[in-house]
């Protein structure tokens, strides 16, 4: 089949790779624009676009996606197929335009986590586990029927960044079976409605006043936000009036005598922050200004008011 992929992400770049490892016949891909990023504001391109360059892959990158030009483009590719991971929401005359369709590979299991930031909100609500699953777009975003999916195992100690590597090899080997499927006429795709849901949870975009962490919740619920958003968008709260990002953390006891955000350090290698009915110990973190450090290492630099 002739495929169009359509990717931003280093977490698309594997998927991709997995195509091309198996001898699928991309033709071109689709990815945002470059933008200026860093302290030079020098032009920074999708690490898709830098895959594909080195595999002399033709790049598209339409600031619009309803562009006449760019729609002409891809009909005149013939794709029998595209492929979207981590990529923009589609105008319905792009994603209806090839005979097989448009699949997404999405990571949840789909229909619970639709939504932008489905890893964060899976690890936040303290899941066991997750997954990817490849579907049909249609209207509703993330709503189309279902192809294939794979489960993931969340581990206590997992965080956003490895449950998105974990999340991303998935993804490339469920995107290949999907592929080998529908060339083959294999799958019968499943409506999302058919799936027996209890509580739908969604994943909505996260911003950073969404990342305060409020130490009036207990311990679990504390510890779960703060391994959900990290390493990125990270959770944060303050120390001396300045931002402390935490990254690392562990559960501890209760703090008698400290409320709910107040703080306990040795000034050596321990700090902790109470919460609703136990503390948290801090292991990496960065305050506002420096570098993300160890604790041990912060604690020796920095003075307390």
């Amino acid at each position: 089949m002739r495929i169009i992929f359509m990717g931003t992400p280093d977490f698309a770049v594997a998927s991709l790779q997995a195509l091309l490892n198996d001898g699928a016949h991309v033709v071109a891909v689709v990815t945002t624009p470059d933008k200026p990023a860093g302290r030079g504001q020098k032009m920074h391109e999708s690490a898709v676009k830098v895959f594909a360059k080195a595999h002399d892959i033709p790049v598209l990158q339409p600031v619009k996606l309803r562009d006449p030009l760019f729609v002409q483009e891809l009909r005149d590719l013939k794709a029998d197929l595209q492929v979207v991971v981590a990529f923009r929401m589609l105008p319905e005359l792009v994603w209806s335009m090839p005979p097989k369709g448009t699949i997404n590979v999405h990571a949840s299991l789909l229909p619970q986590y639709r939504g932008a930031a489905p890893i964060n909100h899976a690890i936040i609500n303290g899941e066991e586990k997750t997954g990817v699953t490849t579907f049909l777009l249609q209207h509703e975003i993330d709503t189309g029927n279902i192809l294939f999916s794979e489960e993931v195992d969340i581990l206590a100690d997992d965080n956003a960044g490895t449950v998105h590597d974990k999340l991303m090899a998935a993804g490339a080997r469920t995107l290949l079976k999907t592929v080998k499927g529908l060339e083959a006429g294999t799958i019968t795709p499943i409506p999302q409605a058919d799936i027996p849901v209890e509580t739908l949870h969604h994943a909505p975009k996260i911003f950073k006043e969404d990342c305060e962490i409020n130490w009036n919740q207990p311990t679990e619920k504390v510890y779960n936000f703060i391994r959900g958003l990290s390493p990125y968008p990270t959770a944060y709260t303050h120390l001396s009036q300045k931002v402390l990002k935490i990254y690392e953390t562990e559960k501890s006891e209760k703090i008698e005598g400290l409320a709910p955000g107040a703080y306990h350090t040795d000034h050596k290698n321990y700090l902790a922050f109470a919460t609703a009915n136990g503390s948290i110990r801090i292991k990496s973190l960065q305050i506002e200004g420096k570098r993300r450090m160890q604790i041990d290492e912060f604690l020796r630099g920095y003075r307390f008011d």
